[in-house]
């Protein structure tokens, strides 16, 4: 990706105060993209923009609410969306965790890539855009130890491949990608969640780990995402696995 190749395209970056959004955000601005990044906390995005400038622009408020949405939808009119908020999971076995602490994750994580995608399809967005839906590696291989929350990365999917059927079938000519990261430490989520696993397995967090190894990290997550977004020719509905190796196709 060369700088400017973005150029004249306006992003919504969900969770841009840290993690994959940070990253993400980081790497459109790069590419030239005027950027709008969406999180609760202010302080990161205010840091944000002072070390990108004018190319990002901070828009405090709960991506969840689905007011948030549709105004900065019907705004801003962007190009892209990438839909990357979410809560970081209660960590627990199942018979350790209430409903509210296992259904989290659906409240959250769900309902804002619900509210964002439904929003996208009724204003609707310009042909040729993208929306690119964070799920999880979870989404494929459960997560015994954070409640619902692979089962809202897998609603994510779902919603993500109904959404491209409405615009295949409405002509809308709006692309939707789902990306599920694999695990890593390099967030705050997935350190938590290595912790845990590490701690359930009984060995120390090097060795687990390895397993993972090469580590995706943020800025990598970053780039691919401006990668997919650069593709002229990318398929309407696509859904990739995302690790340290690269983007494989989910089949």
């Amino acid at each position: 990706m060369t700088q400017g190749e973005l150029t004249g395209i306006t992003a919504i970056v969900t969770g841009a105060s840290r993690g994959f959004g940070h990253a993400t955000a980081l790497a459109l601005a790069a590419a030239g993209a005027a950027v709008f990044g969406v999180a609760r906390t202010a302080q990161p995005l205010y840091d944000l923009h002072q070390r990108i400038g004018d190319a990002f622009v901070p828009v405090v408020a709960d991506a969840a609410d689905p007011a948030v949405a549709r105004d900065l939808v019907l705004a801003h009119r962007p190009t892209v969306l990438v839909l990357n908020a979410g809560a970081i999971p209660p960590m627990g076995a199942i018979e350790e965790l209430t409903w509210d602490e296992f259904s989290h994750n659906w409240n959250v994580d769900t309902r804002h890539a619900f509210g964002w995608i439904r929003e996208a399809l009724r204003a609707p967005l310009a042909p040729g855009s993208t929306v690119v839906a964070v799920s999880s590696g979870a989404a494929l291989r459960g997560s015994p130890l954070s409640g619902g929350y692979a089962g809202a990365k897998s609603a994510i999917r779902f919603i993500s491949s109904y959404a491209a059927t409405e615009s295949a079938r409405l002509g809308l000519g709006i692309r939707f990608v789902t990306l599920l990261p694999q695990l890593t430490p390099d967030t705050a989520l997935g350190a938590a969640g290595s912790a845990a696993y590490a701690a359930r397995q009984a060995t120390d967090l090097d060795t687990f780990l390895d397993a993972l190894r090469p580590i995706l990290t943020a800025e990598h997550f970053g780039r691919e995402v401006v990668g997919l977004i650069a593709e002229a020719n990318g398929p309407a509905a696509a859904e990739y696995l995302l690790t340290g190796t690269g983007r494989q196709v989910v089949s």
